[in-house]
């Protein structure tokens, strides 16, 4: 079991702030292309890891146990059920309400607590102002299926991206705050940056994935927590 002394404070530290931009996402599925205007938001500088998360939910679902991996099988509900208590915790507004109805979830996006980041939100910072697939060679920045190992890795090891973050690419994929297609997928959510068992064609900043926000996990998927500021 993992056992962690947090200080809230030492929480503030992780949070990089991510300057306002334009993005441009694309869903190779329907083959449609549409521009996103972006104001400043704070995004955390590793994905969470398992000691945080332990802390928060005093659970430990991955299955690639160490303290400073990231924390992976989780589902997109564990992930936003975590930020709302780190925003009790720390005495701000929570992001996220749970309806009894048909397990639903809703979204306020401009409370002031802890979230998951908006798809947009996710895509720019991971591209660090470049607009690239890659911020570098892919080596360098990322934990894939090539060097590996077939394990997550201690978060912060490779190459940080021009915002000073890491591990957005490879090593876990993170869950985002959006629905990916309501009209054909219902109320499956997107995730993205690929993991350490994914070939480099899908470890793209512009890899698009989803799946079911309740019943999805699995040990190549985590998240990082944003802020609205």
């Amino acid at each position: 079991m993992i056992k962690t002394n947090f200080d809230m404070s030492f929480l503030n530290k992780l949070l990089v702030e991510i300057p306002g931009g334009e993005v441009s996402l694309r869903d190779d599925r329907i083959k449609q292309e549409w521009t996103v205007e972006l104001k400043p938001f704070l995004l955390g500088k590793f994905p969470v890891t398992q000691a945080l998360y332990y802390q928060f939910t005093n659970q430990q679902p991955s299955e690639f146990v160490n303290a400073n991996k990231p924390g992976e099988t989780v589902s997109w509900k564990d992930a936003v059920s975590f930020c709302n208590e780190l925003s009790r915790h720390a005495s701000l507004n929570v992001c996220y309400s749970f309806t009894k109805e048909n397990d639903g979830i809703s979204f306020d996006p401009s409370a002031n607590g802890f979230r998951l980041p908006m798809e947009a939100e996710w895509q720019f910072a991971c591209q660090g102002g470049m607009n690239q697939i890659r911020y570098d060679e892919l080596d360098k920045i990322a934990w894939y299926k090539d060097n590996s190992q077939n394990t997550t890795h201690e978060v912060g090891q490779k190459k940080p991206n021009p915002f000073g973050l890491y591990d957005m690419l490879g090593n876990v994929w993170e869950w985002c705050s959006d629905v990916y297609d309501e009209s054909i997928y219902g109320s499956y959510r997107v995730f993205r940056g690929g993991g350490w068992c994914d070939h480099e064609r899908s470890v793209m900043a512009t890899t698009r994935r989803r799946s079911h926000p309740t019943s999805f996990k699995i040990d190549d998927l985590g998240f990082r927590i944003a802020r609205t500021i």
